[in-house]
């Protein structure tokens, strides 16, 4: 049987787009603060969860929700399964939106909102090229189950707990990179780097404040002080604004100054692609008399993270001939003048190096009375392009876009793939389409999204046939 995978997508593009907007418009950022045993990553995830299984039940798939942490809908039958894992939640909103981050919107073809590239845009347009599977009554010779996870964006608790309580897949994709195709992974880990209270010089830093995740690049920055060179400082600050890429503005408070930065957010893995509010804050503010764990906290921002994303300050530099840079994402920067201080650095790294050495030379070059903790971490992960499920995807890409040039890619993101021996991340970021993931008027062309489901509908049909 011959299949007009593009019209079969077509067909159901209005359906899609309802059940995109039902997703969309559930804030799904997971909230530890409010998290209950019931909803234990907080409301939004288990909302954004049982609003999915809900779509799948009505359309007849099997499901399961496992703890309100990660669920799946399933379809077929075999020994074997395939798995396409994708994420329901999302990062926060944030600042700096032209519409409603949750009241989807498309503008000249855009689909504007959060989760709308990242992952609820993809993973939707995936789940349809399942239904458009099942719909068709094609003959598996594998189980398919379509899971979701509700916290990737932090510590993949949902579905570290299905890989607990189920059987591994035979092999997958995770709807949640870009094409054609991203066959490899660096390593993921985060140091904390922690100052202490002392604040003894002529220039007080009372607080500073930038970060809403270690996985985004900073687009704020708020610090206040106390100074008694108001006027220099601020004539300074404008001057400084003048000459950098940010915005900002300087405004007497109650308890001093108050200086705020506005940069560009951006996904961790490459921070290139953002403008680090808080280390062009840190920058200026290091030039005044602050002193002690403040001065410090300041100092080391400025002398050995700002604008140094492949850390030749850190003396990390580091490259790999397949997976490349090692990087690292300023994520999040506080002071607090009663607390102390706290860094959050997140690092992609590739083959050749290990979390051991990053702390290690990190610890080696923080200021006296300051400590480094690292966190979990997620070694780096490959898939040999010989491997038939990254033929058989490219196959399916090459032969619905026309693109024959394109190669299977290596990237510093992280997805679910990694989780499958024979897992890949597979689109649906098209290599013409701007990324925006993690950015403020997050978006996603609906005709991207329309091609990824026809492109994921085949890819289905071809894996969970394969001999």
């Amino acid at each position: 049987m011959t299949i007009d995978w593009q019209k079969e997508a077509a067909n159901r593009k209005d359906d899609y787009l309802a059940d995109l907007t039902t997703m969309l418009r559930v804030p799904s950022f997971r909230d530890d603060s409010q998290a209950t045993p019931d909803a234990p990553l907080g409301p939004g995830p288990k909302q954004a969860l049982t609003t999915f299984l809900a779509l799948a039940e009505r359309d007849g798939f099997k499901t399961k929700n496992i703890d309100n942490l990660v669920g799946y809908a399933e379809y077929g039958e075999g020994d074997e399964t395939l798995a396409v894992l994708a994420h329901v939640d999302e990062m926060p909103a944030g600042n700096g939106w032209d519409t409603d981050p949750f009241e989807p919107t498309i503008k000249d073809g855009k689909l504007y909102a959060r989760g709308a590239s990242d992952d609820k845009g993809p993973g939707m347009a995936a789940y349809y090229g399942l239904k458009i599977v099942k719909e068709l009554g094609l003959k598996l010779n594998k189980k398919v189950r379509f899971i979701v996870g509700t916290d990737e964006e932090s510590n993949w608790t949902g579905m570290k707990r299905y890989f607990e309580v189920e059987p591994a897949p035979t092999l997958g994709f995770s709807p949640d990179a870009e094409f054609p195709l991203i066959n490899g992974e660096k390593g993921n880990v985060s140091l904390q780097v922690h100052f202490g209270t002392s604040d003894t010089g002529a220039d007080q830093l009372l607080s500073f404040d930038s970060g809403l995740r270690e996985n985004m690049v900073p687009r704020e920055a708020v610090a206040v002080v106390t100074t008694a060179n108001a006027t220099q400082m601020t004539s300074a600050f404008n001057a400084f604004l003048d000459q950098q890429p940010v915005t900002g503005e300087v405004k007497s408070v109650a308890d001093g100054l108050q200086f705020e930065v506005i940069g560009k957010a951006a996904h961790g893995m490459e921070p290139r692609n953002g403008i680090n509010a808080g280390t062009y804050l840190a920058t200026f503010l290091s030039q005044y008399a602050f002193a002690g764990d403040a001065g410090n906290f300041l100092t080391f921002i400025a002398t050995k993270l700002h604008d140094d994303s492949r850390v030749n300050q850190l003396g990390l530099t580091f490259a790999d001939d397949v997976m490349g840079d090692l990087t690292m994402n300023v994520g999040l920067l506080h002071f607090d003048h009663d607390q102390g201080g706290d860094l959050t650095l997140n690092f992609r790294y590739p083959k050749g190096i290990e979390p051991a050495d990053l702390t290690s030379k990190v610890k080696a070059q923080v200021p006296a009375n300051t400590t480094v903790t690292q966190g979990s971490f997620m070694v780096p992960h490959y898939v040999d392009p010989d491997d038939p499920i990254v033929k058989d995807l490219m196959a399916v890409y090459r032969r619905q876009t026309g693109d024959q040039n394109s190669q299977p890619e290596i990237v510093g993101g992280g997805t679910y793939g990694r989780m499958m021996k024979r897992g890949v991340a597979f689109g649906a970021l098209f290599p013409h389409t701007e990324d925006t993931m993690h950015q403020a008027n997050e978006f996603q062309p609906v005709a991207d999204l329309m091609a990824a489901m026809a492109i994921y509908a085949e890819s289905i049909a071809v894996l969970a046939t394969d001999k």
